[in-house]
């Protein structure tokens, strides 16, 4: 009787703490933002069930995967143990023996994993001493609290087995046990209540410990990834979409996030999910190139916030200088900040669906909308974007010179073009689709040859089109990564303006940011838009028929994922099988390639940016591109193509390596 008081005054008292600590948890969620993430809930399940509970995205890194996954489901697996073990505790002779053949299934089952967790937590104690991977090497206290979970893992599993043991060697086990039964026959003797009694009570110890240390440790992860999984919007929305600001909300006085407050709770949520694995950081372009960026620290910096704030709001304690340093920059620089090239190889790579460009882009906003701090070359681009709508100096009239080009080559060579001015037809609904050339395909000398590739394929294939011409302003993408909201807003409005105009819905671009800005992000203003990349209509092209690929070209290339195209919109295979279609080429893959694709370095608004620290992104990744030995370099991006440009003129490999758009490929081998 005495047993059963004791062990229910630490049940019990160890679940109020428990209690205590999750109400305190959700009381700092609630200083955040509100937003509603309780659609769709089919779909949230599904994702739940295949990331979550299957640890799907686990797995793309083979070992660790099956290191998490055994120690995951062990630990699932093991629940029937502890609440047996909590049963007992009030009835001394309780077992779920009464499930009669199920529960020999259920010992067995327990008694493996409990072997396979065992085994794999001390690997992993060896793993974050010895051989560590960088991803994994982290500041001591880090490293401290990852060693405090193992061992107690470690202390979960040896009583468990302690208990069993003792259980088999007493006489009063009811179930199949392999490993304890030879743990058992190895030991010999008759068993010990004393120690049964004593591995019986560290084990439940142990367990109520582990609990309550959670809330306090990185390993909350255990408790929230799940519902972390479930709140993420992936295949939910688009992936990459911003949530825009409604600025005739007058009752907004902050533009962005300067504090953890200003985030969403899902995002704080991110932070207290962060298992920092490191996953992020190993594939973050500017990390692997020296800057200052670690997408891993942004998160957890996130958590350090809301950590450090939460509890003194809570208690009101409200003369704490600790609450006079906000997140930026106390606890995340803009240095940071501004190093991100909105990839998404973050938020790719995250096993637990953490969102790290959304809020890095949110942060963005607080410094370009409220603190004006932006790097200098800003100031240009957001006043070109203003004045001249485009991040460059040109005049709306000069977006006309290609097709006044286009239309004299065409003409010189008895040719008839498919190619339409909206302005002289007015309206786009006898035509097949809109041409959205954008600025660069517009004013860049070396991006206006790709267009005009595209075009003439467009009139090879009989495709009727139309362009805006000098009616085109810039979507507002650069400028939207970049935090300037309103700038991007107002070029968002002027060209839905001009669409609605001309009632267009169909639309083809060259450029991979338009694409995604146009197809996932207009929505949010108020047009639909049937949106298509151009390697996703010359594959159609293709395999309507209507141009076929003939004139043999024999190169060697490789071909560069787009990370807007690539990991923002899935598309992956229709530029490769435009490549594949043209007679005579050796397509070769870098080591990096599809959704593993390292960026060029120019998304985010980082086209328009200098890179101060460390190595140039656009050399690393055009360092693998010539490793391959490679002839051509394709892309499919003009952003892309200006940065592989670069980097093989700066490895003084001009003479020797070509930088060339599917679109010149395929047309030169569809040309009589």
């Amino acid at each position: 009787m005495l047993r059963t008081i004791i062990f229910a005054i630490v049940l019990f008292s160890a679940l109020g703490f428990f209690v205590y600590s999750m109400k305190r948890f959700f009381a700092i969620l609630k200083l955040s933002k509100p937003q509603n993430r309780f659609n769709n809930i089919g779909q949230r399940l599904k994702n739940t069930l295949e990331i979550a509970f299957l640890q799907t995205k686990l797995f793309r890194q083979k070992l660790a995967g099956f290191l998490h996954f055994c120690i995951y489901w062990g630990f699932l697996v093991l629940g029937i143990v502890v609440l047996e073990g909590i049963i007992e505790g009030f009835f001394p002779e309780f077992s779920f023996s009464f499930l009669g053949a199920l529960y020999p299934v259920i010992t067995v089952t327990t008694d493996l994993f409990g072997a396979i967790v065992f085994v794999v937590v001390i690997f992993s104690l060896i793993r974050r001493y010895i051989g560590t991977p960088k991803r994994l090497q982290v500041d001591t206290a880090s490293r401290m609290d990852a060693t405090f979970i193992l061992i107690l893992i470690f202390l979960v599993m040896i009583t468990m087995f302690g208990a069993n043991v003792e259980r088999i060697m007493l006489g009063k086990d009811h179930g199949v046990r392999p490993v304890s039964d030879i743990i058992a026959g190895f030991l010999g003797g008759g068993g010990s209540d004393t120690l049964y009694q004593f591995f019986w009570w560290a084990h439940n110890i142990v367990i109520l410990g582990f609990l309550n240390y959670l809330p306090y440790s990185k390993h909350f992860h255990v408790l929230s990834s799940v519902p972390n999984t479930f709140f993420s919007n992936f295949k939910i929305e688009p992936k990459g979409v911003l949530k825009p600001i409604n600025f005739e909300d007058e009752s907004i006085e902050q533009y962005g996030a300067k504090d953890v407050e200003d985030l969403t709770w899902k995002q704080v949520l991110d932070g207290y999910t962060c298992t920092e694995c490191g996953r992020c950081t190993e594939v973050c372009p500017a990390n692997i190139t020296g800057k200052l960026l670690n997408p891993k620290l942004i998160i957890t910096n996130i958590r350090k916030r809301a950590m450090d704030k939460g509890p003194l709001v809570l208690d009101k304690k409200e003369d704490d200088p600790l609450l006079e340093k906000p997140l930026v920059p106390d606890y995340i620089t803009p240095q940071e900040l501004w190093a991100c090239t909105t990839c998404l190889a973050c938020v790719n790579e995250c096993p637990v669906m953490i969102d790290h460009v959304t809020s890095i882009v949110d942060m963005r906003r607080n410094l370009s909308l409220m603190e004006s701090d932006f790097p200098d070359e800003l100031n240009t681009v957001f006043r070109n974007l203003e004045n001249n709508e485009s991040p460059w100096a040109y005049s709306a009239e000069e977006r006309n010179d290609w097709i006044n080009e286009l239309r004299d080559e065409l003409e010189s060579e008895n040719k008839k073009s498919g190619l339409h001015k909206l302005s002289e037809v007015g309206s786009a609904n006898e035509l097949d689709v809109v041409f959205w050339t954008g600025c660069m395909g517009a004013f860049d000398k070396r991006y206006r040859k790709v267009t005009k590739s595209f075009a003439q394929i467009l009139d090879d294939a009989g495709v009727k089109y139309g362009v805006l011409g000098n009616e085109e302003k810039c979507t507002g993408d650069p400028a939207r990564r970049l935090g300037n909201e309103f700038i991007a807003q107002g070029l968002m409005t002027k060209n839905i303006e001009t669409f609605k105009r001309y009632n267009v819905k169909k639309v083809v671009t060259a450029c991979p940011h338009c694409m995604h800005t146009l197809k996932n992000e207009y929505s949010q203003f108020g047009i639909e838009l049937d949106v298509t990349h151009h390697t996703e209509f010359i594959d159609n092209l293709i395999k309507q028929k209507k141009i076929t690929p003939g004139n043999e070209i024999k190169d060697k290339i490789t071909y560069h994922d787009s990370c807007y195209l690539g990991r923002y919109n899935d598309i992956y295979d229709q530029p490769r099988n435009s490549l594949e279609s043209v007679p005579g080429l050796d397509i070769v893959e870098m080591p990096r390639n599809k959704d593993r694709g390292l960026c060029c370095g120019a998304g985010g608004g980082r086209m328009f940016m200098e890179e101060t620290e460390g190595k140039r992104i656009n050399i690393e990744r055009t360092e693998e591109a010539l490793k391959t030995g490679a002839n051509t370099i394709t892309a499919a991006c003009p952003f892309c193509m200006t940065m592989l440009t670069d980097g093989v003129k700066t490895k003084e490999k001009s003479d020797e390596v070509d930088v060339k758009d599917i679109a010149e490929i395929v047309l030169d081998s569809i040309k009589k």
